[in-house]
């Protein structure tokens, strides 16, 4: 079995360029739901927003760094940790949050935020916290990822969707309404099936080395959702507050995780390995965390 850190997963440009569309038709699905409504009512606690974005986009970050010095795992799995962390919330976050019975208005303006500010801090983590780790810095050299290059092509995948939708939804309502639907199932249902064809092509690849991956996925999804709740304890949060942000730490968007892999890092074993498998894990400790809570009426916030 070849070492992790020099497998290279088989994806073509031609599926990579669709992929990457795939990629930008779903955030545009998504901000076709976006309202204004849902920002002015997150806004009206701006406190628990910034602390949801803290969380999200700095303190969990610093908090998968330190693991990875606590694991010392092989660098490419070590930059698929830092990837994944550096990456904005996932598309089920809001679904979660609402079954966990937290609050939903602030859990969607944290991933539509946490979204626009990917475009700058999704670059400069991996840049920042990748090129902290020594053993990872050859593979960042050998690759010679240029964040600037890759604010780009985040801005393209992320920001102009959701422009475009907002763009949408503001100026045709009627068919905004009719379209948002069946838009997100389908845009969602292409990427799943080409996420599922990329696995079906590298399945040896994913059975040879998924293993190695397992415990720290497993280990780095629980401190995401713990970070994210424990900060908003500290800050004195309500509960559904605290079940919001601990969902928007802990569900991450490893299908945008995948792409830059695959654009930046020629699909790099260790990277890709890692991401994928957040991918279903963060899907199944998602629901787990979300039903015990859905059970659970939340602490009524003080008057």
């Amino acid at each position: 079995m070849a070492d992790i850190d020099q497998v290279r997963l088989n994806f073509n440009p031609q599926t990579l360029l669709l992929l990457n569309v795939v990629l930008g038709l779903v955030m545009y699905g998504v901000s076709l739901e976006l309202k204004a409504a849902d920002f002015r009512a997150a806004l009206a606690t701006p406190r628990a927003l910034v602390i949801g974005l803290l969380g999200h986009h700095l303190v969990f970050p610093a908090v998968t760094y330190a693991l990875v010095l606590a694991l010392q795992p092989r660098p490419s799995i070590a930059l698929g940790m830092i990837l994944v962390s550096s990456c904005p919330a996932g598309n089920i976050s809001n679904f979660l949050t609402h079954y966990a019975r937290g609050n939903t208005a602030l859990s969607v303006s944290i991933s539509t935020l946490s979204t626009l500010a990917a475009i700058v801090m999704t670059p400069v983590n991996v840049a920042f916290w990748g090129g902290l780790y020594a053993p990872a810095q050859a593979i960042l050299r050998e690759v010679a990822v240029n964040p600037l290059e890759m604010f780009v092509h985040v801005l393209m995948l992320l920001g102009v969707p959701l422009a475009a939708g907002l763009w949408t939804s503001r100026r045709f309502p009627v068919f905004t309404a009719r379209a948002v639907k069946p838009f997100k199932v389908l845009s969602l249902v292409f990427f799943l099936v080409f996420v599922l064809a990329a696995l079906a092509a590298n399945w040896r690849y994913f059975l040879d080395y998924v293993g190695m991956v397992v415990g720290v996925v497993f280990l780095h999804n629980a401190l995401a959702l713990a970070t994210g709740y424990g900060l908003a304890g500290a800050a004195g949060l309500p509960e559904r507050d605290r079940r919001a942000v601990s969902i928007e730490c802990g569900i991450q968007n490893s299908g945008l995780g995948l792409i830059l892999i695959f654009n930046f890092f020629d699909g790099l074993g260790g990277m890709a390995v890692v991401t994928a498998w957040w991918g279903i894990w963060h899907i199944i400790a998602g629901l787990t965390v979300a039903t015990a809570w859905s059970r659970r009426a939340p602490a009524a916030a003080p008057a």
